[in-house]
């Protein structure tokens, strides 16, 4: 459907591919756009980077800058412009246990199929950069049974992060993991794991819940394979800021062009065509919807 593509009930869909047996991929979006481009390459799930969200909505890093609102409006946009799942940061839930239940109750309405909340002091800052403090661990607890608590469906799935790898190392990460998960957490997700023995222990300490890794581009996680992952049982990898720092890298290059040669003609090559691209973004069911309702 022309203008909302979406399909704001999505989380059983996701519910659904979390219990197969294959490994979902999720790359990070944005906006609109890039959650488009997500779907069109045939991926089954779009994940909202809250990293990405900073960086487009602010032109700032991810260090708690953003409120629930604003995050929420994303969402909003986003779920209405794919009609597959949308996964999206929640960051620390924005505040405690009461705020996490508008947290969830607004984005359950806005068609989200699952978020993620972290267990650091607010503001928060992103996992792969230094100085993250962390709540109680009882204190998160409490916020996931929040959570579970305030959603109006069962198949909206809450998937609780733990920051604790790089403030109390990964024994105490783990343990924290687990505390969650018996407060009712769907989805665990153990950020930024340092070498590949850590990502080992983390899938095999945690295994018979699902868990999400974050392949976080140029992050303190190593690159490891896709079919190790899979190996491993993780049942969600999300690719948080592929598409954002792939985009930012084309357009300095176009930028560059543009100064050094007083137009883009150097780099229109490497352009998506004008007509594919207006095509791709609905514009002929835009002339057959005008044609449908011109006046006769």
């Amino acid at each position: 459907m022309i203008l909302s593509s979406g399909n704001r009930n999505q989380a059983r869909t996701l519910r659904t591919l979390l219990s197969g047996t294959e490994t979902i991929q999720a790359p990070g979006a944005y906006d609109c756009l890039s959650a488009r481009l997500v779907e069109a390459a045939g991926f089954p799930i779009v994940y909202m980077t809250g990293f990405g969200t900073s960086a487009a909505y602010l032109g700032r890093p991810d260090i708690g800058l953003l409120g629930m609102s604003e995050m929420v409006d994303n969402a909003v946009r986003i779920v209405d412009a794919v009609a597959i799942p949308v996964i999206a940061d929640a960051d620390t839930g924005y505040g405690n246990a009461i705020n996490v239940i508008r947290t969830v109750q607004s984005y359950e309405r806005a068609g989200v199929a699952a978020i993620h909340i972290e267990d650091q002091v607010a503001p928060k800052k992103c996992g792969h950069l230094e100085g993250q403090q962390l709540i109680p661990a009882t204190e998160m607890a409490q916020k996931i049974r929040a959570a579970i608590d305030a959603r109006n469906s069962s198949d909206f799935a809450i998937i609780a992060r733990t920051d604790a790898r790089a403030v109390e190392g990964l024994d105490r990460a783990l343990e924290r993991a687990h505390l969650y998960v018996d407060a009712g957490a769907d989805v665990l997700f153990v950020e930024a794991p340092e070498n590949e023995g850590e990502i080992e222990r983390i899938a095999h300490e945690l295994r018979g819940t699902p868990l999400l890794f974050n392949w976080a581009e140029g992050g303190k996680t190593p690159p490891i394979p896709f079919g190790r992952l899979r190996e491993l049982g993780f049942r969600i990898v999300i690719f948080p800021i592929s598409t954002l720092l792939t985009a930012a890298h084309a357009m300095t290059k176009a930028l560059e062009a543009i100064r050094q040669h007083g137009t883009p003609m150097p780099v229109l090559a490497d352009m998506t065509p004008f007509k594919e691209f207006v095509n791709f973004l609905g514009y002929s069911e835009i002339q057959e919807l005008e044609k449908r309702f011109s006046e006769r």
